[in-house]
């Protein structure tokens, strides 16, 4: 196998970045906030936020601003 398709460090074939999406949906907890839906569409994480209520989740943009709470 060619080395430009392995990791230097594990022997792993090469996976590509994950895509970066617009809008993630988080879950504030102490420590380390936990990343549950990320989406390109504004609306659609409206929507899956609002349907799950009382869960306390952060819409954020991609830079971390915060966009809306629920």
């Amino acid at each position: 196998m060619s080395r430009a398709f392995v990791k230097e460090d594990g022997g792993e074939r090469w996976t590509p970045p994950a895509e970066a999406h617009e809008y993630r949906v988080v879950l504030p907890r102490a420590g380390t906030p936990e990343v549950v839906r990320e989406t390109d569409d504004l609306i659609g994480a409206v929507i899956w936020m609002r349907a799950r209520p009382g869960a306390g989740f952060e819409l954020r943009a991609r830079d971390g601003q915060l966009l809306a709470c629920a």
